[in-house]
């Protein structure tokens, strides 16, 4: 036998143990699901539940959608509605739950509660759904005690606080959406600016998702570049005026949008499909997610929005930035405003 037949026949073998081995891969990943079914539930059916349910089904993420609601009937129109897609999708088990259907969920998302109305902040919001929230998490819970809680609901960094009080469950496995939505419209802001793909922006708000929060100047870049050397680069300016601009339309936009049509959905949602990614497929993914915060420029007990790594166990850590003294000193405010808050609900 010569060498090159020889080199055939051993790559022939590496290709037929290549195939066995997908097969008993692809093989244990179809028993899993069928014994396992990734299945997520989601809490509260209006613009938000159900733009997420919709984006949720056309990503093709989980295997079994719950929808939980109030109004019982909503949530089977939207049931009903999601399923009739299924030709154009891919298979998924879709049906309006209750409570107990929560169980073995490997994410809840909560989208349920009383909407933001024109000229109201997010922070009016908060009475009205803390009395939801006593409810509906010890209910989900019980349930579901091993799950991850992805709060969706405004104003959702006092009301992820009030749902890592009620559940009881480690750290790590409750958080909000936070200023992701905040961040998307930072970077979108930035790219309109600048004129590049806002998926080359690379710049966060972080804190309240609320009129606090705070904008990072000093670390937004573009393909690596801070501002300051891409303008130079590139023969370009950022003016004050325009930075306060961008910086408004960030903080203000969803008063506008609020204002025109009623409701902002379709860019959260687009928010919290990316963040249910990252769990699902342990991707180890930076989202500024609202979660419980320890000793961070002197800030402590207390949710709000940090850069976060986040994969299959939920929270696996959240990134220090080297943040100057102003940007700071802006996160310390944004904190104290929602540490007022949440000591009216009692929770301090």
């Amino acid at each position: 036998m010569n060498r090159s037949t020889e080199f055939f026949i051993i790559a022939d073998e590496y290709k037929d143990q290549q195939k066995e081995a997908r097969f008993k891969h692809h093989g244990r990943f179809a028993m899993d699901q069928q014994s396992h079914p990734t299945r997520i539930a989601v809490v509260g059916c209006g613009n938000v539940g159900s733009t997420y349910a919709y984006a949720l089904l056309l990503n093709r993420l989980s295997s079994e959608i719950v929808l939980i609601d109030a109004n019982r009937a909503k949530a089977e129109g939207e049931a009903m509605d999601l399923n009739h897609a299924m030709p154009f999708t891919y298979p998924t088990r879709i049906w309006a739950g209750d409570f107990a259907d929560c169980a073995g969920a490997a994410l809840t998302v909560l989208a349920a509660g009383t909407n933001q109305r024109p000229g109201q902040t997010r922070l009016d919001l908060v009475k009205r759904n803390n009395e939801i929230w006593r409810q509906l998490i010890p209910q989900i819970v019980r349930h579901n005690p091993d799950g991850i809680l992805l709060i969706a609901t405004n104003p959702v960094d006092i009301l992820t606080y009030a749902a890592l009080q009620l559940a009881g469950l480690p750290v790590e496995r409750v958080f909000g959406s936070g200023t992701v939505l905040d961040t998307a419209r930072f970077r979108y802001l930035l790219s309109q600016h600048f004129r590049v793909d806002a998926r080359s922006v690379h710049a966060f708000i972080i804190g309240e998702h609320g009129d606090s929060e705070v904008p990072v100047w000093s670390l937004a870049n573009i393909a690596g570049m801070k501002l300051e050397a891409f303008c130079r680069a590139q023969g370009t300016q950022l003016s004050a005026s325009a930075r306060q601009e961008i910086y408004e339309q960030t903080r203000d936009a969803a008063y506008g949008i609020i204002e025109r049509k009623g409701a902002t959905y379709y860019a959260v949602a687009a928010g919290l499909i990316g963040i249910t990614a990252a769990i699902l497929r342990d991707q180890n993914t930076v989202f500024s997610v609202s979660t419980l915060i320890r000793d961070y420029y002197g800030i402590t007990d207390v949710c709000l929005s940090l850069p976060t790594v986040l994969n299959r166990g939920g929270v696996d850590r959240v990134l220090k930035l080297e943040l100057e003294d102003e940007e700071a000193a802006g996160l310390r405010k944004s904190a104290e405003v929602l540490r007022s808050m949440i000591t009216q609900l009692g929770y301090k």
